[in-house]
């Protein structure tokens, strides 16, 4: 070459260059794993792949691995907030051919604009779970440091909006506090009747400390209120419905059987005139003025069956990041007790992602999709029939996301007391073995939102213990 065309247009001659059906990005200074190219092969014959990336590892000037990066399998709404695919990834040509070559307007994350554009090419996305990829870290690279090349950032924000746009989707790509990591507001179409469940029992302080967050934070004003009263004792408890009646948006029903929170919310979900449900414990407080846009903005998407928020036990600490399955059995909630200010796992509790589950403390999903799905199991008494739920609603071909710009407190099993007599053990015991002989195909496969070398026996994305 007889000039230096930069990093798109240096890669666009190697690719002119090659005659190969697949094509594979790496750095000049950076090394493979000796297996690397055996891995990708067999999934490009084994399972037809068209685009396979792999999980990787960054390591020092004197060869010591830093950090490794387990990532999740392929997951849409992750990549729209930052390109978590990254090394190494391997794609067949007529993909590129399909989408185009680099382009030097996204140098600096030429890398996340191809990913994108591949991405909604490609037929069979396969991710190779282990570390094949070492990334060398020295004093300049974006390995050691993502401030030292700032312009990345912006790069990678205008790869993102015009990957939005290719697609057909409206909305605004925004920075975040975090490098190279940025966050999607999509474009609420009209205004749609959000109908919020709540069911209830007594506790009528915690109910009201939950109402009064609604009605004077929420920024989004089309929403009613449906109250499940279910089995109160208390006088106060009916002296209090009678003051609510003053709000316009809220009204309560009743629910006279036994406690059975998939029956109660089936049952409030019938008498909604909502195009969208959010289930809600009766035990949160909002946080974010705009929760229900933030969450809205997702469940519009003809895609997604469920969106989930985030959720702080009261002295700041994780409750609800998005649920894991397998983690403590059957499933945990990532991160749980991590301080609210922590990154989290590569970034995990900063960004809006694919998740396998999100807790029912605080679900928005589109009511038809509750109804396609015959809403909860009622079999799920009081565990799991949330997990259930969006385990259905992926099955049925839609995506859960769980972002962190709506937040909540959550003082959490209040109302109902915490699963410590041997009947609520009982009970639990037999839902966890419900759960594990509906879903025992998936719970073997793994949580295609986590990683197998990460830990099944806590929520700290630790490594599991075999590597």
């Amino acid at each position: 070459m007889n000039k230096n065309e930069g990093i798109s247009g240096n890669s666009n001659r190697a690719i002119e260059m090659s005659s190969g059906d697949y094509l594979g990005l790496l750095d000049h200074d950076d090394i493979l794993h000796p297996s690397a190219l055996f891995e990708v092969m067999t999934v490009i014959c084994n399972k037809d792949a068209d685009f396979i990336f792999t999980d990787e590892a960054i390591f020092s000037s004197d060869k010591l691995i830093i950090s490794r990066h387990h990532k999740p399998d392929y997951a849409v709404d992750t990549l729209r907030s930052g390109n978590y695919i990254c090394h190494f990834s391997v794609f067949l040509r007529k993909l590129m051919e399909q989408g185009g070559k680099f382009r030097s307007e996204f140098d600096g994350s030429q890398d996340h604009d191809m990913a994108l554009r591949l991405t909604e090419q490609a037929k069979n996305i396969m991710h190779i779970p282990k570390v094949l990829y070492y990334w060398r870290a020295h004093q300049f690279s974006a390995a050691f440091d993502s401030k030292t090349k700032p312009y990345t950032h912006e790069a990678g924000r205008k790869a993102i909006a015009d990957h939005l746009a290719r697609i057909g989707l409206t909305g605004i790509v925004e920075d975040t506090k975090m490098v190279n990591i940025h966050r999607v507001r999509y474009e609420i179409k009209g205004k749609p009747l959000v109908s919020i469940l709540i069911p209830n029992k007594d506790h009528i302080d915690d109910l009201e400390k939950c109402l009064q967050s609604i009605l004077k934070l929420s920024t989004y004003s089309n929403y009613e209120i449906i109250i499940m009263e279910n089995n109160s004792t208390e006088e106060k408890t009916f002296s209090y419905y009678e003051t609510i009646k003053r709000y316009k948006n809220l009204k309560v029903v009743y629910w006279d059987k036994e406690f059975n929170y998939s029956a109660i919310n089936n049952f409030g979900a019938r008498c909604v005139n909502g195009e969208y449900l959010l289930l809600l414990s009766n035990d949160v407080e909002i946080i974010t003025p705009d929760w229900l846009q933030e969450m809205l903005m997702f469940a519009q998407r003809p895609d997604v069956g469920a969106v989930g928020a985030k959720l702080y036990y009261p002295d700041d600490t994780i409750q609800h990041a998005g649920i894991i399955l397998g983690v403590g059995g059957v499933a945990g909630h990532s991160h749980k007790y991590f301080p609210r200010t922590h990154h989290g796992y590569a970034g995990r509790l900063f960004y809006a992602q694919n998740v396998s589950a999100v807790t029912g403390a605080c679900l928005m999903i589109p009511q038809k999709v509750f109804f396609e799905l015959s809403g909860l199991n009622e079999q799920f008494a009081v565990a799991f029939n949330d997990v259930d739920l969006c385990m259905r609603i992926r099955k049925a071909g839609y995506l859960i996301v769980f972002t962190p710009h709506a937040e909540l407190y959550h003082y959490e099993s209040k109302t109902r007391g915490h699963d410590d007599t041997p009947e609520k053990q009982e009970r639990l015991s037999r839902e966890e073995c419900l759960f594990q002989s509906l879903w025992k195909e998936e719970s073997e496969k793994g949580d295609p939102y986590y990683n197998p070398n990460l830990t099944l026996d806590r929520e700290d994305f630790s490594p599991a213990n075999n590597i």
